[in-house]
């Protein structure tokens, strides 16, 4: 079993920055990836970043260029640095841990975009 605890978000400006992070702990095994999903209301959920235990990163179209996904291996932890924030980032973004054909998910946290 795997224990997420995100922490970050809030309220920001267009044009602000956030930091979101996610650390895991419980059975963690060698092989593993992070990703970063979002929800807004009325919508799907979607995954805008991930990255593997090795390093390799993916984004999404609408994100990439302006989020960072990094981790640190020791901990067990991800970040997602979010620059030049849009109104349309608002969401609630949510950290998914993945290993050996399981999900874990964390609780969510809210990010709102707005003057």
């Amino acid at each position: 079993q795997v224990q997420l605890v995100e922490s970050g978000g809030g309220l920001v400006q267009p044009g602000g920055s956030l930091r979101l992070s996610c650390a895991a702990s419980g059975s963690i095994l060698d092989f593993y990836l992070f990703e970063w999903s979002r929800q807004a209301p009325g919508k799907q959920r979607d995954v805008v970043a991930t990255i593997t235990k090795f390093g390799t990163t993916h984004y999404a179209s609408a994100v990439k260029g302006r989020f960072t996904i990094s981790k640190d291996n020791a901990n067990v932890t991800v970040y997602l640095q979010m620059n030049s924030l849009k109104p349309e980032d608002t969401a609630i973004y949510y950290c998914n841990f993945r290993q050996d054909y399981k999900s874990y998910w964390g609780q969510g946290t809210q990010v709102t975009v707005s003057s």
